[in-house]
């Protein structure tokens, strides 16, 4: 957890959602779900499903290139 991690809103036993928190949850199952497949893709790809080996330095560099790999592979 930290200030910029956003959790939904649940539903009590008593009063139920208002509108507005509905739409705030589905908002944010909208932006969890485009998180979740990327990672899916990438990590069925073998990108980072392994150990990462090699210098932390360079862990800055490879990702803005396993990025652009999986950005080209998107339909258009």
């Amino acid at each position: 957890m930290h200030r910029k991690s956003e959790l939904p809103k649940k539903k009590s036993k008593a009063p139920n959602l208002t509108q507005g928190d509905k739409q705030k949850n589905q908002e944010l199952a909208i932006k969890r779900r485009a998180n979740e497949n990327i990672t899916g893709m990438i990590k069925r790809c073998k990108i980072i499903a392994d150990k990462y080996r090699n210098r932390r330095k360079r862990l800055g560099l490879r990702f803005p290139l396993i990025f652009a790999i999986y950005d080209m592979e998107l339909p258009k």
